[in-house]
This record gives structure tokens, sequence and C-alpha cells, in this order.
């Protein structure tokens, strides 16, 4: 049988981690499989070959996407000439639908295989998309098992496989190991300031996040902070907003966010992908999320969904607190996060419902997401 060829993009952090449990579920299956493509560190170390650096997807916001979109739109064309000239088995596009999508669309049209893996929150907006995906994608892999319903109109190709982490992250484990794998004492109050791993992210959250934290310490000086950033461009530009905050005892770490995450007893967190790594690993949380003005009014209008953190849309009631935009300012999320520390009641209630959600996506996915590549591929072969 000829080696199987896999083109694999992934935008982002979250999108790194699917794909490399991706990629590792397939390589069972096939050994000889070949990867190439773009994705971060845990891809590549599972044999991806980047043909470019994931860095130059990671961007979020109408506006910040403008300032980049000349040099996306060439990676984009340049892409979907190489792949076409030189056609992989199957394309998997991982998240990333502004990105991804298009690509999928020209491969189909070209009568390369695609696969599109994280439904795009079509529940939440842009509802009309499913029409485009039906047209630009073959199999759609989704997370969560409530996305299907809304693709019944297109009667798409859907696999709901679960989701990686409620498999990769134990539903009991050793808080005290962990804190003192970071260096903390196991009596310390600890919690994880995790602002996101875009650059837009840093820049309109980090500065709200570490005053935040300031506050807190004021009030309740025996509490300790963890700052993990996503990779060294983070890193870099957070240890510079760090010089302001030199009393502040936060400690700033490369990567290494679910250990971060899982030392803590709180964690106040940027709404995204990384509230469900939280949410599996049972900790109360403040969800918060800015961005720019004109970014957040037109987005606003754009919302079909009650919630916008995953803990809650999966728990289906506002579990956690959610602060946006203006309200996502230090004197409410300290407010928040002393009730997330400190309120009994409210830590049992959300450590009870988030337990229940880990159980309902613990199921084999990578695996799940395998299968349901291996029987579109038997499928064209037959």
């Amino acid at each position: 049988m000829p080696k199987l060829k896999v083109a694999i993009i992934a935008g982002e952090a979250s999108g790194d981690i699917l794909g490399g449990g991706l990629i590792e579920a397939f390589k069972a299956r096939y050994p000889d499989a070949e990867f190439y493509g773009i994705g971060g560190d845990l891809m590549i170390a599972q044999g991806l070959i980047p043909v470019a650096a994931m860095e130059q997807l990671s961007v979020m916001g109408l506006f910040e996407v403008l300032a980049r979109l000349p040099s996306l739109l060439k990676l984009r064309k340049k892409l979907i000439a190489d792949f076409i000239s030189s056609p992989p088995d199957l394309f998997i596009g991982i998240d990333a639908p502004d990105f991804n999508l298009n690509i999928e669309l020209a491969l189909k049209k070209a009568g390369i295989l695609t696969v599109h893996y994280v439904s795009p929150s079509v529940w939440a907006w842009k509802h009309k998309r499913i029409y485009k995906i039906k047209q630009a994608v073959d199999l759609l892999l989704t997370l969560f098992p409530f996305e299907q319903q809304h693709y019944s109109a297109t009667s798409q190709k859907i696999a709901f496989v679960g989701h990686p982490l409620a498999k990769l992250i134990p539903q009991q484990y050793d808080q005290d190991q962990y804190k003192l794998q970071l260096g903390f004492k196991t009596e310390d109050t600890l919690v994880a300031l995790l602002p996101g791993s875009r650059s837009s992210e840093t820049k309109y959250l980090t500065p709200v996040f570490l005053r935040t934290a300031q506050l807190l310490c004021e009030k309740h000086p025996q509490v300790r902070f963890v700052l993990p950033a996503a990779n060294q461009y983070r890193y870099d530009e957070i240890a510079l907003l760090l010089q302001a905050y030199r009393k502040l005892p936060v400690r700033l770490i490369l990567q290494d966010s679910r250990t971060a995450m899982a030392a803590a007893d709180a964690i106040l967190i940027a709404s995204g992908t990384a509230t469900l790594e939280a949410a599996l690993l049972a900790k109360p949380m403040v969800v918060a999320y800015k961005m720019a003005a004109l970014t957040y009014a037109i987005y606003s209008r754009m919302l079909r969904v009650k919630y916008i953190s995953l803990p809650n849309l999966l728990a289906d009631e506002m579990l956690v607190p959610e602060r946006l935009q203006n309200q996502a300012n230090p004197e409410l999320l300290c407010d928040e996060l002393e009730q997330a520390l400190f309120n009994k009641q409210q830590r049992d209630y959300q450590i009870s419902k988030l337990k229940q959600i880990h159980q309902q996506l613990d199921l084999p996915a990578n695996e799940r997401a395998v299968d349901a590549i291996v029987d579109l591929l038997k499928v064209k072969t037959s």
C-alpha cells in the first residue's frame, strides 16, 4: 500500500493539542503515514513536517486580522497551490475556520478529500456558514454532542468524537503534587492567570488580569499566582508587562498551562477553548474577555447564544461568571475571584457540575476521529 500523505493545518495552541493527539492515533493505524502542514510543538513532536510557522495564523479580531490580511492571503494561496500540485490523500483543517474552510473548498473542488476537525461555532453566530461547510468539507468532526443538530438542514456528514482532553485529563489527581512541582507550598492559595495565547489577548487582557491579581493580593496577602505563557512570543511580552508589578507574587512560566491549572485553587481565564481544560480539571473559574471596541460591537450583534464560555454552554446554565468588555475590569473580576476561592457552597456546586461535563466528554476521541476518517478513505477507494 502506498504511503498515506496527510496535509494538516492547525492555527493555534488548542488546535495543536488536537492535532498532536490525532497524528499519534493515526500513526498507530498507519505507521508510515506522512504528515505535513502547519502546527505547533506537539504536532511537530509527533512527526509533522512544518511548511510555515503556526504563529502566523494566531490572530484574533476583525480589525486585528486586517493588519495581517495580505500575508495570510498570500500564505493561503501558496498552500492551496502546493497541495493541488502535489495532492495529499487527505487534508485535515483543525479549527481556524476563516483560514481553513477556503483551503478545504478549493481542495474539495480539486478532488481531494477534506476533513474539518472542530465545528465552527455555527450555534453561536454565522449560522449560514453551514452551507459553505457542506460545500467544502467531506467530513466534520465535532467535539460536543449538541453540535450535530445545527447541521440538519444540509445533511452534513458528521462524527461526534468527544474531546481528547477529557481522556488525557484524569478525573482524579493530586493537586498538592502540582503545587510542589511549580515551586509553591501545598498550603498556598493559588490562582492561575490565563489571559490567552493570542497577541491581541496579551494586549487587552493581561494588564487587566495583573491589576486584578494586585487587588486580590491587597485584600488577601496569602494568595499566590502563576501565569503560564503559551509560547516564547507571549512569554517575552508578558515579562515586559510584569516589570510594573515587581511586588506581585506571580510566577511566569513557559507553557505548562495544564500544570498551572491543576495546581490552582481558582482560575482567571480568557474565554476560549482553555476554559474547557479548566472545566475538565473541575476548577472554579472566572471567565473574561476583551477586544477592540469596534470588533466587540460587531461580534456582540452576531451572537445567538446566552453564554460565551464552553463550561456554561455545556452545562446550559450560568455555571461560572462571565465578564466581557467593560465588565472585564479589575474590580469586578477581583470580586468574582474572591467568590471562586472562598465561597464554599459555590465552589462545591461548580466542581460537581464540571465533573459531570468531564464524564460526558470522556470518549476515546482521537481513535474515534481516526475511525471516521478511515471510513471516509474506504468510501473513496471502494
